[in-house]
């Protein structure tokens, strides 16, 4: 685990596109899975600024949906696939075959996670993992309680999850389900990229780093990746020990 402490929101968005961008270049199509929500919003915006001033190309790169919510696609506005469409892949010019996200409109939400999984096995593994971690310490949508083992699944949304969700909407929305990779796809990843910001966050960091690893707290189980690199600013690392970023 290394855990990468910027001063600002701006530089720990940088510092993760620079390493982002050093894995790829040695690999000859990654398969990232990016994470919708604010703290990895600025990673994105280097990574098209690079792109739009041809430092760097990502033709060979393909996608796969980390989550999306239940009864909502790219159609609607504040899904998961809506606000990665805007920030990454309509930038990006990125193809439509080289995207596989889950439709939560779909009839056969299993068959979903079917299809994900087939994308995932067509490209062999996942190289890189971008996610967040919420205030209740999930990941994804993996929800305390959620079993470390399992893959691509529909899940029951915890009521923290909900509430906090709502930012994402102009008006009010229904959410009590998800459809996410499970936490056996990250531990499986090769590399992990955990982004956090913000004051707000500072404490959820402070357990996720110190206590003891559980299921309750499904972020914590991103510490037995071997490749785990999470990123902070000065902010959202407020309340840890300064040398974990040493």
């Amino acid at each position: 685990m290394q855990i990468i402490i910027a001063e600002t929101y701006e530089a720990m968005s940088q510092q993760a596109a620079d390493d982002l961008i050093e894995i790829t270049a040695a690999l000859g199509s990654p398969l990232i899975s990016p994470a919708s929500g604010d703290s990895p919003a600025g990673l994105y915006k280097e990574i098209v600024n690079r792109v739009n001033q041809n430092a760097i190309d990502i033709s060979n790169w393909n996608f796969v949906a980390l989550d999306e919510w239940v009864g909502m696609n790219g159609n609607d506005e504040g899904s998961c696939r809506f606000h990665l469409n805007n920030q990454l892949f309509v930038p990006l010019q990125v193809a439509e075959n080289k995207i596989a996200f889950f439709d939560g409109r779909a009839n056969n939400l299993q068959l979903e996670c079917e299809r994900i999984e087939n994308f995932i096995n067509q490209h062999q593994v996942i190289d890189i993992a971008i996610v967040g971690v919420g205030m209740n310490g999930h990941v994804g949508m993996n929800e305390p309680g959620t079993f470390p083992a399992v893959r691509s699944h529909v899940c029951q949304i915890d009521p923290i999850t909900a509430q906090v969700g709502q930012k994402y909407f102009k008006e009010k929305r229904e959410l009590s389900e998800g459809i996410t990779l499970g936490l056996g796809n990250l531990l499986e990843a090769k590399n992990v990229f955990l982004l956090v910001s913000g004051s707000k966050k500072a404490e959820i960091v402070k357990r996720m780093l110190e206590e003891e690893i559980s299921e309750q707290l499904p972020a914590t189980l991103l510490r037995h990746h071997p490749r785990l690199r999470i990123y902070l600013d000065k902010e959202a690392a407020s309340l840890i020990d300064p040398h974990h970023g040493k």
